[in-house]
């Protein structure tokens, strides 16, 4: 079973992103038959995860000491609860693509929960996200598919500060 990972930079101030460039292949000019498909791996073909963009929240406007929420979900809609009042303007959803085997089934699995500490050490978490796959995602006739991912984060007591964390994705065939 083929497997791709890719971790990213979630935060507060700025989301960076890392993701593994795709592998480039070339094909000897002098073989029998030449292809410009890319050479299969075993059973399986290559699959692979890229993020387009970064969750990012950019900054949260905080009322006062006690607890609070803010969600931003993957069609871009933003709720403030508790003692967040409002979601920067500039706070972006994640994106990400998946390239592989044309028709195939996926898994794209995201964790449940993640922290993300400051520099100071003060930490944060975001304990739901969630994306706008479907049930059964599956690879287009191209091998493409794109989805968006959301969250919410999870603020108690006087947190301020530039918060980040690492989200690791996991996508294989099934």
């Amino acid at each position: 079973m083929k497997t791709r990972t890719a971790l990213f930079v979630i935060g507060l101030a700025a989301a960076a992103s890392l993701s593994a460039p795709p592998s480039a292949r070339a094909q000897c000019r002098l073989c029998e038959k030449p292809s410009t498909m890319p050479a299969a791996e075993g059973a399986e073909g290559p699959i692979d995860l890229q993020i387009e963009a970064g969750l990012d929240f950019d900054r949260l406007v905080v009322v006062g000491p006690g607890d609070g929420t803010a969600t931003l979900r993957p069609d871009g809609t933003r709720q403030a609860s508790g003692s967040v009042e409002a979601i920067s303007g500039r706070a972006m959803v994640g994106q990400a693509s998946v390239r592989g085997e044309p028709g195939r089934l996926i898994r794209v699995e995201l964790p449940e929960r993640i922290e993300l500490y400051s520099l100071d050490g003060a930490r944060i978490s975001i304990d739901q996200i969630v994306t706008d796959l479907s049930s059964a995602p599956r690879l287009d006739s191209s091998g493409n598919l794109s989805f968006r991912f959301g969250g919410r984060i999870r603020l108690s007591g006087n947190t301020d500060g530039d918060f980040r964390g690492d989200v690791p994705i996991t996508v294989e065939y099934l």
